[in-house]
C-alpha cells in the first residue's frame, strides 16, 4: 500500500480525546490531526516525537491532516489502523502470504455471526469459505517482541468468539496480527493488558481458529507485507 500522497514531517504535541492529535509541523505550522487509532498507543504517543501525516485536498473533511506514522524506538510505526485490510488485501492480492493463496475471490465488510462485519471473506470453489479477521499490532514494550492487544478489547473477544463459531460451522477462521513495524521478529499476546482476549484466544484457537502473524515494512512512501512469523 503506498501513501496516495507525500506525507509531511513534524512532531507531537500531544494526542486527546482519542482521534485527535495537536502537532507542529516542520515548516513551523501548528496543525490538528485525525488519529485513526480507537487503542491506547502505548509507548506511541509521547510529545515531542517525530510524526508524519498526511494532507487531504477534500474541502468534505472536518481535518484536512491524518497522522499515519511515528518514530518509536528507532523504528517507523503505522498507526492508522483504517488502512490495515488494505494493507493485508493487496498482499492477499498479490500472493505474498502463503496461507491465503488461492482463493478466487475477496469480499469485504462481509455480514456474519451476531450483527458483526467479517473483515473479509476468501471464497474459492471446493474449499470452505475463509473468514479473516485483522488486527492491527502496533505495542512493543521489549526488544523485538511486538503485543497485542495495547488496551482492553472486548470488540477482540467478540471477534474471536464469532470466528471460532465459523469453525464450528465447517468454514476456515483466521485471526491474522498485521504488525506495523520492523523492530520485531518475535509476536506474544499481552496478556497482562487484557487477560479475558488472552483467554479468548486460547479457546479460538483450541477449536481451530488459525492465528497468523504477518510483518509489514513501514516507509514514509508505504506500507508492505513483507514476511510471515
Amino acid at each position: 500500500m503506498r501513501f496516495p500522497v507525500p506525507l509531511t514531517s513534524g512532531r507531537l504535541v500531544r494526542r486527546y480525546k482519542r482521534f485527535l492529535a495537536d502537532c507542529l509541523l516542520d515548516s513551523g505550522e501548528a496543525v490538528i490531526a485525525h488519529v485513526a487509532n480507537s487503542g491506547s498507543m502505548l509507548g506511541l504517543a509521547t510529545p515531542g516525537s517525530r510524526v508524519y501525516l498526511a494532507r487531504s485536498s477534500d474541502p468534505k473533511r472536518k481535518l484536512a491532516w491524518s497522522w499515519q506514522l511515528v518514530e518509536a524506538g528507532g523504528a517507523l510505526v503505522g498507526i492508522d489502523t483504517g488502512l490495515s485490510n488494505r494493507i493485508v488485501a493487496e498482499a492477499i492480492a498479490e500472493g505474498r502470504i502463503p496461507e491465503l493463496v488461492g482463493y478466487e475471490t475477496l469480499r469485504r465488510e462481509v455480514p456474519y455471526g451476531a450483527r458483526s462485519r467479517v473483515d473479509m471473506l476468501l471464497e474459492g470453489e471446493g474449499r470452505p469459505h475463509c473468514y479473516v479477521e485483522v488486527k492491527s499490532v502496533t505495542l512493543s514494550r521489549r526488544l523485538g517482541v511486538a503485543e497485542f492487544p495495547d488496551a482492553v478489547t472486548a470488540r477482540g473477544a467478540k471477534h474471536l468468539a464469532e470466528l471460532a463459531a465459523m469453525v464450528e460451522m465447517g468454514a476456515r477462521a483466521v485471526l491474522l496480527y498485521l504488525v506495523q513495524r520492523g523492530d520485531c521478529d518475535r509476536f506474544e499476546l499481552a496478556a497482562d493488558i487484557d487477560p479475558t482476549y488472552a483467554a479468548a484466544a486460547q479457546a479460538a484457537r483450541a477449536v481451530g481458529v488459525e492465528m497468523l502473524v504477518v510483518r509489514a515494512e513501514v516507509t514514509t512512501a508505504g506500507i508492505e507485507i513483507r514476511s510471515v512469523f
